[in-house]
């Protein structure tokens, strides 16, 4: 099961920042998801709300603001503490940042149709020029948005970010022609993923903490999860790797204990 950061590693670092996917980066992650919103000057940057007051302490709306003045903002506030001043970054900041990254989950946050369709243009434009038809997928809850996308370049993946019962999630995502389907994790059933996996959807759960739950949506045959907590899930789940290899084979224990004993 793929295990992506969320915002980055939103429970180690600040969350939507460059530190923190630099931090879950150094730990081998190198699948994350983390959310977009339009800058003043027509820029998709790093930031959950539609606005700066939680994270930066800033009043206002991101559209009030441009990359530059964004990235200079301090985005500490309300999230994991660090210890060194960090902004708000561009997505273009975080592509030139790494060249290895397996995959990203780009979600786009609800705003207004006008700045949505400018939106919609600059990411086509971002994963046509790097291509990145293979390693991101812009996910969102507003259909409207995923039509859009899909209607400029049916190359681009999509995903459905859900975390409503109706209408059903796997056919209003088979509806949008979507590739994934993002759901919060406590909707999740083995006849949702069982469906989705028929109609050759990607099943990501968000936001799961505790492994207790990701060892259930392991059964049921989830894809990935999105967790806050990215390194210390990664090294769970490659402790219990390295267990399964180093650990005798039942039968060969009792072969080896039920043998003659020597001779006197």
């Amino acid at each position: 099961m793929i295990v992506y950061g969320h915002r980055g590693a939103k429970g180690e670092a600040p969350e939507n920042t460059l530190p923190g996917f630099r931090h879950a980066y150094r730990q081998g992650i190198r699948h994350f998801e983390l959310d977009l919103v339009l800058s003043k000057d027509g820029k998709p940057v790093l930031v959950h709300d539609l606005t700066t007051d939680r994270t930066t302490g800033r009043k206002g709306s991101v559209s009030q603001y441009t990359a530059a003045e964004l990235a200079g903002m301090d985005a500490r506030r309300n999230t994991s503490s660090w210890p060194v001043k960090t902004g708000i970054p561009s997505l273009e900041d975080l592509l030139n940042q790494f060249d290895d990254l397996e995959h990203l989950q780009l979600e786009v946050k609800k705003d207004s149709r006008i700045r949505l369709n400018v939106l919609c243009n600059r990411l086509t434009e971002i994963i046509q020029h790097r291509n990145l038809y293979q390693t991101a997928a812009v996910t969102s809850t507003d259909a409207w948005f995923l039509k859009e996308i899909h209607r400029r370049d049916k190359r681009i993946r999509t995903g459905l970010v859900t975390e409503r019962r109706f209408p059903k999630p796997v056919g209003l995502a088979g509806r949008l022609n979507c590739d994934y389907l993002c759901i919060n994790w406590k909707l999740c059933s083995p006849a949702l993923v069982d469906d989705a996996r028929r109609r050759g959807m990607h099943v990501s759960c968000w936001t799961v903490n505790r492994i207790q739950d990701m060892l259930r949506l392991e059964a049921m045959g989830v894809d990935s999860i999105i967790t806050d907590y990215p390194t210390s899930t990664r090294i769970f789940f490659d402790n219990r790797a390295k267990s399964a290899l180093v650990l005798p084979d039942r039968e060969e224990n009792t072969s080896a204990g039920s043998g003659a004993l020597p001779a006197s």
